[in-house]
């Protein structure tokens, strides 16, 4: 910023900054995009606010800054780390949360925990922006132990000790990896041309057209079950790098949102539940999809040309955007969804005017907000239609294995389009289900972890985690999939499966552990220690809330590189139990017991003194 700039803009910094502080009313997390909800982000906006009031526009330049964690765009060096959110590498893992008021600096010797070797990092990903991402990583906590290091010399601290992690810090690799980067000068001189359309005389720093707005939805349902999905897909989201802001669609009955404890998971549009149909009294919660994706239309201000669809059970792994898949007005983007043989048989014939129109996709969603003002009241209304034809369950009719009627809702929505001749461009480059063999050098942006996928003797299936509460209960989380250095790298294919589901079910774990770190959940080990100490129980702790084999997992929530077990469900102990019932049995036997003592003892008292009062009156 230019020194003139910042003086106008100084003040007004500060008394934006103090102005959006004291507006209580509007720290939702709905509406300042702060996870915490608590004004934190103030400053923030005091600083876009305060550059509004000064006419000051920006440049924006994505080149610039990544956070650890996140891919770089292919061809792009940033030149700025901000290692604000926690990051990881394979097992490993980093978060300047656990180090707040650690005083590592003025502790001789001691560095951050250290992080895997190149030669291994290499082995965890195929996906060359994958492998910058992580060793981008590497660098980040190299230079920062590097610093250390130096510090701790200027501090006068003794030499350290030779160690492995020391010789690589003074490596010909090390210094190889933490080169000094600079923007490339064509890349600058391309971009200054597009602004200038070619006319040398246009004033350098006009912007390029932008591209159009998007906004991404997802519909959930007042439970568990959900909230978790949530916690996963959110924080996919903002890994990801995708454009514009996400929405969660949130459909509750009145009696379950007076319960509902988990408004601040997400930014959020509240839908009446159409679980149990208000007309025909039909429960089929997947009917809130498509209903609650028209109350949002109807009664939410949106300033996006398009609209991503996804379901809650996806991780996002990359962007979604329309300028890459092509998406346009009249021409929307989705996945194929193979299994939807209604397109090709009587069932569309039935349902929609212009069978030769129904695309058999679903899944990720990518369409115009024009045309989704038209769809959507057609996508409800054909499930609704669908579902009521029961007489067209069968499975070789519909393809539903359950032959019910449950993918009602996904035939509603290619037979809505149908009926409005809105063919799709479908991609199967954009999805995988875990458990899938991706086809190779195809980089897939969403996880649909809808079916059951295993990796040796780990699995994960959604379903069997329904009812279990791994939000709300500091720490919970699912067991950890196995450590990728364990695979077997025989087959090809096999391997970039495994790799795909270990991927999934850690983003699910470590969206968890950051959820709870941010719910200000105790310490673990600090929580661990006192137990030693006092030789309680982990499971009377009232800090954690009672940890119950049915409903939670115990597990370590900082990952260590020699801790690579899963942790189940902790099963209840019949012997523990049948042995408590017996020591009770006793110690009621033993205080009838002494009851029974005590009232003889006192009868005989009472007999005894009686007979000396009869004595001492025959005596007078």
């Amino acid at each position: 910023m230019h020194i003139d700039d910042l003086r106008a803009l100084a003040p007004l910094w500060l008394s934006k900054t103090e102005e959006v502080r004291e507006d209580r009313t509007h720290w939702g997390t709905n509406i300042t995009g702060d996870i915490y909800g608590a004004g934190w982000i103030s400053e923030m906006y005091g600083y876009s606010f305060g550059a509004a009031e000064a006419g000051l526009r920006h440049k924006i330049s994505e080149d610039l800054m990544i956070y650890p964690g996140y891919i770089p765009r292919k061809g792009i060096e940033p030149i700025l780390i901000h290692y604000g959110l926690p990051f990881s590498v394979g097992n490993w893992s980093f978060s300047k949360l656990d180090h707040h008021e650690d005083d590592i600096v003025y502790d001789c010797g001691r560095l951050f925990p250290e992080p895997p070797y190149p030669r291994e990092v290499r082995l965890l990903a195929s996906d060359l922006n994958k492998k910058r991402a992580l060793f981008l990583n590497l660098e980040c906590i190299n230079t920062l132990n590097e610093g250390l290091l130096l510090q701790h010399a200027a501090n006068g601290c003794p030499k350290p000790k030779w160690s492995r992690y020391l010789s690589f810090l003074k490596s010909k690799t090390f210094a190889d990896l933490t080169r000094p980067k600079f923007l490339a000068p064509g890349s600058i001189e391309t971009k200054e041309a597009a602004n200038q359309g070619g006319n040398q005389e246009q004033a350098v720093d006009e912007p390029e057209k932008p591209h159009p707005k998007m906004h991404t939805i997802f519909s959930t349902e007042c439970t568990r079950y959900f909230d978790w999905q949530t916690v996963g897909l959110v924080h996919s989201f903002h890994l990801s790098g995708q454009p514009g802001n996400i929405t969660r669609l949130l459909s509750c009955t009145d009696e379950d949102l007076k319960q509902y404890a988990g408004h601040d998971l997400a930014p959020t549009h509240y839908v009446p539940s159409m679980s149990r149909h208000p007309l025909t009294g039909d429960w089929y919660p997947a009917i809130n999809k498509p209903a609650a994706v028209l109350h949002w239309l109807n009664h939410a201000d949106i300033d996006a040309e398009f609209i991503v669809i996804l379901d809650a059970d996806m991780i996002l792994r990359g962007p979604i955007t329309p300028w890459e898949f092509k998406a346009a007005r009249g021409r929307p983007v989705s996945t194929p969804y193979d299994y939807l043989i209604g397109c090709d048989n009587e069932l569309a014939k039935l349902h929609t005017r212009h069978p030769d129109a129904c695309d058999k996709v679903g899944g990720v969603i990518i369409m115009h907000i024009d045309d989704l003002r038209k769809f959507a009241m057609l996508w409800l209304h054909k499930s609704e239609e669908v579902r009521a034809d029961k007489a067209h369950y069968a499975t070789n009719i519909t393809g539903d294995i359950y032959a019910s009627g449950w993918i009602s809702e996904m035939y509603g929505y290619s037979f809505g389009a149908a009926e409005l001749k809105l063919r799709h461009l479908i991609n199967s480059e954009i999805l995988i289900y875990p458990g899938y063999v991706p086809e190779p050098g195809v980089k897939y942006r969403v996880f649909h972890y809808g079916l059951d996928f295993k990796v040796g003797n780990w699995s994960f299936d959604k379903a069997n985690w329904r009812d279990t509460d791994v939000v709300n209960k500091c720490w919970a989380k699912f067991p950890d999939p196995p450590d990728p250095l364990t695979l077997d790298r025989s087959n090809e294919d096999i391997l970039q499966r495994d790799l795909l589901s270990i991927e999934c079910g850690k983003t699910l774990n470590d969206a968890l552990e950051l959820h709870h770190k941010k719910r200000n959940c105790p310490d673990p080990h600090s929580l661990s220690t006192s137990k030693r100490d006092t030789g309680k129980e982990d499971s009377s702790s009232r800090k954690f809330g009672r940890f119950d084999g049915s409903n939670a997992v115990r597990s370590n929530p900082v990952p260590t590189k020699n801790s690579e077990e899963t942790s189940p469900p902790v099963p209840k102990d019949g012997l523990f139990g049948s042995l408590r019932f017996w020591v009770v049995a006793l110690w009621m036997i033993s205080g009838l017991g002494f009851l029974a003592v005590m009232f003889m003892v006192f009868s005989g008292r009472k007999s005894k003194g009686s007979k000396s009062k009869t004595y001492r009156s025959r005596r007078r």
